[in-house]
């Protein structure tokens, strides 16, 4: 299947959404690779992983790029070789780029019923407003924890903790959007966040 879906939040930022139903080789027919990008292709062991990496390139075509536009700096966060900012994620069956002229990260994840076992591990102050017998408690720890991914994408700092360093604003699932903070060494960054659902899946993106 080609794009699934493309929208833009404002006119710096484009999001697309890849939904992923090729093979591996219909995947990696039509595109070309640098040799270092190969080589990580070839070497995942997982064809879900191949898969998602390929499909990611798909999009960069869709955004007019190739493979040998993108490179990872230190810390692994993509770049841009025009200076535009980009941030990548792939789950399973979805894949998703935004670029922007601001930072931004960009996350996809599965809902599942395994993330209430592993909840603590990056909610605290978010206890406080969630309600653990309501309907649309996986949904929201789902929400919570892509806009945290997208934040640590977005900073790209070792040391950062989603439990302690990150926290969401209360929100409602209907409307799509909430407020963010990262707390880091005696500095406070806000962060517009944003998120949607599709087929069993949330994307959440954070942008300045």
């Amino acid at each position: 299947m080609p794009l699934y879906k493309t929208f833009t939040p404002n006119s710096q930022t484009t999001v697309k959404i890849w939904k992923i139903t090729e093979s591996y080789d219909d995947l990696m027919r039509p595109i070309s690779l640098r040799p270092e990008s190969l080589e990580r292709v070839l070497g995942m062991k997982s064809e879900i992983h191949q898969r998602g990496f390929l499909s990611v390139r798909h999009l960069l075509a869709e955004f007019g790029y190739t493979d040998t536009d993108l490179f990872y700096d230190a810390n692994g966060k993509p770049h841009l070789k025009d200076g535009k900012y980009i941030s990548i994620t792939h789950s399973f069956t979805f894949s998703a780029i935004i670029v922007s002229e601001h930072e931004v990260g960009i996350d996809i994840e599965m809902q599942r019923e395994k993330i209430k076992i592993i909840a603590h591990k990056f909610v605290d102050y978010e206890f406080d407003y969630l309600n653990k017998s309501t309907e649309d408690y996986i949904k929201k720890l789902t929400v919570i924890w892509g806009i945290k991914e997208s934040l640590y994408k977005l900073f790209a700092t070792p040391g950062m903790l989603f439990r302690e360093h990150f926290l969401v604003v209360p929100f409602m699932l209907e409307d799509g959007e909430t407020i963010a903070w990262i707390d880091y060494e005696h500095k406070k960054y806000r962060y517009n966040t944003y998120f949607l659902e599709f087929e069993g899946f949330t994307c959440a993106y954070v942008t300045t």
